[in-house]
C-alpha cells in the first residue's frame, strides 16, 4: 500500500472516531433488531418480549421539536389504534441527545399519544437499524427483520411544503403487505425531516468551539427566531440544544435553506439580508467535523436582549386585535384564508410612523397581511396594503419625516393564513401602531403594486412565465422596499425598472421563491425612481408534479385569494413628498386605465364605491383625498357619476395622461 493511500486510510479512521461511532454501511433492508431494552418517560422498561405475540412491529423515530413529527403524530396514533386488532404494535423511539425524558413526557401529553415513546440512549437502536431522521419509519416482521423503511407518506415535506393529502401511504401499505405475507412493493422511500441528534465525541483540541465562534454566529443570524416563544421550532441559545442540532444546522445552512433569504446577490443590496458568508459556513463545517465541542464557557458572549412582546421602539399608541374571539385552527388539513374586518374608529386621518403585527399563536400563523380600506371602500387585495407579518421579519420605524397615512373612518382587514401543526390551536393576532406628529411628516409612504390578474396557468407544466402591468412613476419616488407575493406554485419573481433613457435595471431577483417566507426586501441604500421610469414584475410558476408544494398539478389555475389558487403581485413601498401624493394617486388610476378596459374599471369602481347602491358614485362617497379623482371625471359638475359618464371620463383621463413618444 502506498504512503498516500495509508495516509487517507488513517484520516478516514480518525474521522469515524471523531464522530463517536462507526456507521454500519450494510443495507438497511434485511437488518435484524436483535435486542431492545429502553425506558419510556415514566421509567418503565420495554423489551422485544413485550411484543412477542405481534407479527408486525412498527418503529418510528421521533423528536420533541421536529415540526414534521408534530404533523405526523396524530397519523401515527391513528395507525396504531386501527391496526392493533390485526396484530400490529407501534412504538416511537427518541434518539436525540438533546431530548430528555421530561420533554418526551410533555410531548406525549400535549399530543395525546398512547403509543409507547421510548428514549434511545446513545442512539444504539437508531444505529442498529440505520435510522437518520425524524420521523423515519421501520416495519419489522415477526423475526424483527426490516422489511420497509422510509417516510410515513408523501404529504409533508421539509420547509413547510405539503400536499392537501397524501398520494401514497407508504408505511400503511408496507404493513398490510407484511401482514399478508407478501413482498413489500415499495420497500424503501426517502425519509424527510430532521436529522437525529446523535451522540458525538468532541475533539478536545478543536480550534472552533461553540463558546467561541459558533455561539456568536448563531446570535448574529439565527437566535432572533430560534429562542423561546419565537417562530423557530427550537432554541439555539444553549450548548446542549445546539450540539444536538449540529448536523441539521449544517445541512440547512449548506443547502441555503437557513437563514431564509431568497434574493439573488447579483442585484441590489438589502439592509435585512440574512446570508452566511463562506467563511461562516466553513466555521460550522469545521465545528461539526470536530464533534461539536463546547469549548471554554468563559468565552461565551453576553446573551442578546429583546423587547418583551414587541419589536417596536416603545409601547404602541394603539393596539387593534383582529377579532374579539379567537379563531380555532384545526389539528390537520388545509385552512382557507381567513379575513377579519375591524373598524378603527378614526375620526381623522392618522399617520403611522411604525407598526408591528404580532401573532397570537406563532405556531400556526403562516403569515398575515393587514389592509386599510378607507370609509366607503370595499376590501381589495391589490390595494390598501398597510403591513405584514412573516416569520423572521424584523420591524423598523420609517425614516424620520416619513409615515403611512390611514384615512378617517378606515377599516382594517386582517388576511390570515394558518397552517395546522398537528394539534388544535387558537389565535387572535393583533397590530400595534405608533402615530407620527402630522406636522413633522414631510413624505408619505405608500405601497404600490405591479399586478397581473388575468393569467392562466396550465396543468402539469413548469416555468410558466407571465409579466405584470407596468407602473410609470408620475414623479420622483424614493424606493424603500420590495415584497413579491405569489402562492404555492410561485417559482421566481423579478422586478425590473426601465429608466427614461431606455436603460434597464433589475431591482430585485428572487430566483427561488418560497411561499413560506413572504419577505420584504428593504433597500440598504437610497434609490430614486425618476419621473417617467417604468416598473414591471416578471413571475414564473411551477404547476408540475415536481413541485412538492403543488396542491394539484392537474388543475388549471387562475387568480384567487386561496393558497391553492394563485396571485402575481409585486408590492413596493415608496416615499413621496406630501404635496405630490394626490398627483401620484391620480397617476396610479391613470395607469390602470391605460393598462385595462375603462368600462371594466368603471364597473369595478362603481361596485367598490357605491355605498348607497343607487347606481351612481356621489362625491361624498369617496374618501376626501380621493375626491380629486371625482373632480377630474365629473365633466358636467352634477355631483354624481353614472357608469357611462365614469367610463367616458376614464377614457379622457387615459388620453390626457398618455406618455409622450
Amino acid at each position: 500500500m502506498s504512503r498516500l493511500r495509508i495516509f487517507w486510510t488513517v484520516c478516514a479512521l480518525l474521522s469515524l472516531v471523531s464522530a463517536g461511532t462507526a456507521a454500519d454501511q450494510s443495507p438497511v433492508l434485511g437488518r435484524k433488531l436483535s435486542e431492545l431494552a429502553l425506558k419510556d418517560h415514566r421509567g418503565r422498561e420495554w423489551t422485544l418480549q413485550d411484543f412477542a405475540d405481534k407479527p408486525v412491529l412498527v418503529v418510528v423515530f421521533t423528536g420533541t421539536e421536529c415540526p414534521l413529527v408534530q404533523l405526523y403524530a396524530a397519523r401515527l396514533q391513528k395507525l396504531s389504534t386501527e391496526l392493533a386488532d390485526q396484530g400490529v404494535a407501534v412504538i416511537a423511539l427518541d434518539a436525540n441527545q438533546q431530548d430528555n425524558l421530561t420533554e418526551i413526557g410533555a410531548q406525549v401529553r400535549k399530543l395525546g399519544l398512547t403509543v409507547p415513546v421510548l428514549k434511545d440512549l446513545q442512539n444504539k437502536v437508531a444505529d442498529q437499524l440505520g435510522a437518520r431522521r425524524t420521523p423515519e419509519a421501520f416495519v419489522l416482521d415477526h423475526d424483527r427483520v426490516v422489511r420497509y423503511h422510509g417516510r410515513i407518506d408523501d404529504q409533508y415535506a421539509v420547509g413547510g411544503r405539503q400536499r392537501t393529502e397524501p398520494t401514497r401511504s407508504d408505511l400503511l401499505e408496507a404493513v398490510r403487505e407484511v401482514l399478508a405475507g407478501q413482498p413489500v412493493s415499495v420497500a424503501e422511500t426517502e425519509a424527510v425531516g430532521c436529522l437525529i441528534g446523535k451522540v458525538r465525541q468532541p475533539q478536545t483540541d478543536a480550534t472552533v468551539t461553540y463558546s467561541n465562534q459558533i455561539s456568536r454566529l448563531l446570535q448574529a443570524h439565527c437566535v432572533d427566531c430560534h429562542r423561546p416563544n419565537e417562530i423557530g421550532p427550537f432554541s439555539l441559545t444553549d450548548y446542549d440544544e445546539v450540539a444536538g442540532w449540529a448536523d441539521m444546522i449544517l445541512e440547512v445552512t449548506e443547502q441555503r435553506r437557513m437563514p431564509p433569504w431568497h434574493a439573488s446577490p447579483d442585484h441590489g443590496k438589502f439592509a435585512n439580508a440574512r446570508v452566511l458568508a463562506p467563511e461562516e459556513l466553513q466555521l460550522l463545517r469545521d465545528w461539526v467535523d470536530a464533534g461539536a465541542p463546547e469549548g471554554d464557557r468563559k468565552q461565551l458572549p453576553a446573551p442578546k436582549t429583546y423587547t418583551a412582546g414587541w419589536q417596536l421602539t416603545r409601547e404602541p399608541d394603539l393596539v387593534i386585535p383582529m377579532a374579539e374571539t379567537a379563531f380555532k385552527v384545526p389539528a390537520e388539513g388545509e385552512v382557507r384564508y381567513q379575513h377579519f374586518t375591524v373598524e378603527t374608529g378614526f375620526t381623522e386621518e392618522k399617520w403611522i410612523q411604525a407598526m408591528e403585527i404580532v401573532p397570537g399563536n406563532r405556531a400556526v400563523v403562516h403569515h398575515t397581511i393587514v389592509f386599510a380600506a378607507g370609509a366607503g371602500e370595499r376590501f381589495n387585495g391589490e390595494r390598501g396594503f398597510l403591513g405584514a407579518y412573516v416569520p423572521g421579519l424584523r420591524q423598523k420605524p420609517y425614516p424620520e419625516g416619513m409615515a403611512k397615512r390611514v384615512p378617517a373612518g378606515a377599516k382594517l382587514v386582517f388576511q390570515m393564513h394558518y397552517t395546522p401543526n398537528g394539534t388544535a390551536q387558537e389565535d387572535i393576532t393583533k397590530i400595534g401602531l405608533i402615530f407620527a406628529d402630522p406636522a413633522k411628516v414631510t413624505q408619505e409612504v405608500t405601497t404600490v403594486s405591479v399586478v397581473n390578474t388575468r393569467f392562466t396557468i396550465k396543468p402539469q407544466e413548469d416555468n410558466q412565465q407571465f409579466p405584470s402591468n407596468v407602473i410609470t412613476a408620475p414623479t420622483d419616488l424614493r424606493l424603500l422596499s420590495l415584497s413579491p407575493h405569489m402562492h404555492l406554485r410561485g417559482k421566481s419573481f423579478r422586478y425590473e425598472m426601465t429608466l427614461p433613457d431606455g436603460r434597464k435595471e433589475t431591482l430585485l431577483d428572487v430566483p427561488h421563491y418560497d411561499f413560506n417566507w413572504q419577505t420584504a426586501y428593504a433597500l440598504a441604500d437610497e434609490l430614486v425612481i425618476p419621473k417617467g421610469a417604468k416598473i414591471q414584475g416578471f413571475a414564473a410558476f411551477d404547476n408540475s408534479p415536481n413541485n412538492l408544494a403543488n396542491p394539484d398539478p392537474s388543475a388549471t389555475v387562475t387568480w384567487g385569494d386561496q393558497s391553492w389558487e394563485e396571485m402575481l403581485l409585486g408590492y413596493f413601498d415608496v416615499a413621496i413628498p406630501r404635496s405630490q401624493s394626490s398627483t401620484v394617486e391620480l397617476g396610479q388610476l391613470a395607469q390602470r386605465v391605460r393598462n385595462g378596459n375603462p368600462a371594466d374599471i368603471a364597473k369595478e369602481l362603481l361596485a367598490r364605491l357605491d355605498r348607497n347602491d343607487n347606481g351612481l358614485i356621489e362625491r361624498e362617497e369617496l374618501p376626501e383625498r380621493q375626491r380629486v379623482f371625482f373632480d377630474q371625471l365629473d365633466a358636467d359638475k352634477s355631483g354624481s357619476l353614472t357608469p357611462d359618464e365614469l367610463a367616458t371620463g376614464l377614457k379622457a383621463l387615459r388620453a390626457a395622461t398618455k406618455p409622450k413618444q
